[in-house]
């Protein structure tokens, strides 16, 4: 269970990664990368920062170039709190697969040709 503290820096820091990620991807049309979430380790060392991607199929490429250039992503992001924040904390990036997970059930759930039931409200 994390403290309000912990949350509250968990919140700063997904808000301007979201921001840094939002300028960078504004020069790359038709590509957006949002921050899920962010988890941040009780001594704050570390960050966990689960990333979505869209269109689906560029996660992996968008995913390493993004750990290739984390010492940027971290220096901007040091830049950004450093009112805020003694110490930036290492990041660590993943891919938040859960819409394409929720996809794939919806898919399985009402195949192609078929219509879902109605709301009997209507």
């Amino acid at each position: 269970m994390q403290s309000t503290r912990l949350e509250k820096i968990a919140r700063l820091i997904q808000k301007e990664l979201s921001e840094i990620f939002r300028q960078q991807t504004a020069k790359t049309h038709g590509v957006i990368v949002s921050v899920s979430s962010v988890r941040v380790s009780p001594d704050l060392s570390v960050a966990r920062v689960h990333l979505s991607v869209f269109p689906s199929e560029q996660a992996q490429e968008l995913l390493g170039n993004i750990n290739a250039n984390v010492r940027a992503v971290r220096a901007e992001l040091a830049q950004r709190t450093r009112y805020q924040l003694r110490r930036t904390p290492e990041l660590t990036f993943y891919l938040d697969d859960s819409l394409d997970y929720i996809e794939h059930i919806d898919s399985l759930l009402h195949p192609e040709g078929t219509i879902p039931p109605a709301d009997p409200q209507q």
